[in-house]
């Protein structure tokens, strides 16, 4: 017998002798030790005994099994210590789903939303972001669009917030626009399904009555856009003062967006101690120069350098005159490979152009902009997802809240002012390792925009070419020379004499409605 059974107490061994039909089964299933399931077996036996014997006896059997388990697992026998609990037939080294993810110190409950969401393995922001985050460090944070940057800064701060409870908001996350905050409260509900913390997300472009409500029920992460969130501080609704964690996500488009100076209102009112995070696509310099105002010693972490598109991306290049850019755009769309496609434009109305004049041709196309209802973007957005609208076309603000899977394409009506808005804009389509194609039209007038867009690329786009159709001539113009009025002022629009008039509307010629000048006045109901 080895010392480790010798060394087992003569007290012990007394109570253990107490449970004398226990102990033989102990007994029995050690000489059967052949393997190292039968070791497990004999910890199983031991355990049914102690639970059977009355107190004393079962921690001498089980201190006694305990020795057993450990003679078994000596050269003895051949075996090796089996240091945590494998389920019988299963390789001591197989990982367990979401280990990767409990490696960065996530709690169970947050391991465990993750792989419902159907997450394997963390994306190269959250691995370097995550420790940062729950190491209570103030973070600034470079990565491209669909590399994750949402879980990044939502899984530790949800871990930070549920070690104790409080009605009060505790987190606060900043986002440019309606879609995108939407889309970060929805992810917060699904990684903090098991935690039991309350979140709300508050825009403009509705009501506000719900909002109110949500906020009176106490909230612990609220996520908003800065112009509803500054309304309802001002009107007392909202209190900052408890806020522990914030979040300044998109950075670079609340410049570009001109909510800069909306955000230095909210930062203003915030307790100075307090983790904050910044999150940007790219890494202008003014928004290097607000983290330097608004982060304390922070940790930068960076994915992906900010010059370059997204390597899954192929990327080409269409010269074409602005009168064409239609045709065009129905020649690229009737591809076979054009599964979901983003349309971008410079302007709300040219979105507007554009996905009218796709209707109109059996394409089944939306626009989305700031001058949309909120309810017209969520259903655009909605259908768009479930597929049963294959384009979707957007202006650049609006499509920092686009985030869907699956996107083949995305297509560069008109090139942005912005270079950096290029590489947002074809991070829509690649994402999450998927491959995708960007093309981009260039019309005359827009060769300085794409001068500017190779150098952030560092490389020339790829020239394609199209057969279109000719264009037709343009009709004459007819030459009418210009009229004016009596006074000397210039005319507008015809009125009967031939001349033309730009007196506002209400205001031409006729008899007045109102009275006056001898004319009958109308009656009835006002129209």
């Amino acid at each position: 017998m080895s010392t480790r059974l010798k060394s087992v107490p003569s007290a012990v061994v007394a109570a253990a002798a107490a449970a004398s039909a226990a102990a033989a089964v102990v007994a029995a299933a050690v000489a059967a030790a052949a393997s190292v399931a039968a070791a497990a077996a004999v910890a199983a036996v031991a355990v049914a005994a102690a639970a059977a014997a009355e107190a004393g006896a079962a921690v001498a059997i089980a201190t006694v099994a305990a020795a057993i388990v450990g003679e078994i697992s000596s050269s003895r026998f051949g075996f090796q210590p089996v240091t945590s609990p494998q389920t019988v037939g299963v390789p001591v080294h197989a990982p367990e789903r979401g280990a990767a993810f409990a490696a960065l110190g996530l709690s169970p409950a947050l391991v465990r939303a993750v792989t419902q969401e159907g997450y394997e393995t963390p994306t190269p922001i959250q691995a370097q972001a995550v420790p940062e985050v729950l190491g209570g460090h103030d973070l600034l944070a470079t990565a491209q669009t669909g590399t994750g940057k949402t879980a990044a800064f939502l899984l530790p701060i949800l871990q930070r917030l549920s070690s104790k409870k409080s009605p009060a908001i505790r987190a606060l996350i900043l986002s440019p626009t309606r879609e995108l905050a939407a889309q970060i409260a929805e992810r917060a509900d699904a990684y903090g399904r098991h935690l039991g913390l309350r979140n709300a997300v508050i825009y403009g472009g509705v009501g506000q009555g719900a909002q109110e409500q949500a906020l009176k029920r106490g909230i612990d992460v609220l996520v908003a856009t800065p112009g509803r969130l500054l309304d309802l501080m001002s009107q007392g609704l909202v209190r900052l003062g408890n806020v522990e964690h914030f979040v300044l996500d998109e950075a670079d488009r609340m410049f570009d967006m001109g909510f800069i100076q909306d955000v230095r209102r909210v930062v203003s009112v915030l307790p100075k101690e307090r983790q904050t995070l910044l999150f940007s696509a790219t890494m202008p310099k003014d928004v290097v120069a607000l983290s330097r105002n608004i982060l304390r010693n922070p940790r930068r972490v960076a994915v992906a350098p900010q010059e370059t598109s997204a390597k899954t991306v192929s990327q080409s290049l269409y010269l074409v005159p602005k009168q064409q850019k239609g045709q065009l755009l129905q020649y690229v769309l009737a591809g076979e490979q054009v599964t979901r496609t983003i349309v971008f434009t410079r302007t709300k109305h040219g979105a507007n152009r554009v996905s009218d004049a796709l209707q109109r041709r059996g394409i089944g196309a939306a626009a989305i902009h700031g001058n949309k209802s909120q309810s017209a973007r969520v259903r655009a957005l909605d259908a768009f997802k479930r597929g049963t609208l294959p384009v979707l076309v957007a202006t650049d603000i609006a499509a920092r809240g686009i985030d869907v899977d699956e996107v083949s394409h995305v297509i560069n009506y008109d090139l942005p002012n912005v270079p950096e808005s290029y590489v947002h804009r074809i991070g829509r389509t690649g994402r999450a390792g998927a491959s995708g194609h960007a093309i981009s039209f260039c019309e005359p007038d827009e060769r300085s925009e794409l001068h500017a867009i190779e150098r952030l690329l560092g490389h020339r786009i790829p020239l394609l070419k199209a057969e279109l159709p000719p264009l037709p001539p343009e009709p004459p113009r007819s030459e009418q020379p210009e009229q004016r009025r009596a006074d000397g002022s210039r005319d507008g629009r015809p009125n009967g004499n031939g001349t033309r008039s730009f007196r506002p509307a209400g205001q031409g010629g006729g008899a007045r409605r109102g009275g006056g000048g001898g004319g009958q006045r109308r009656r009835g109901p006002a129209r």
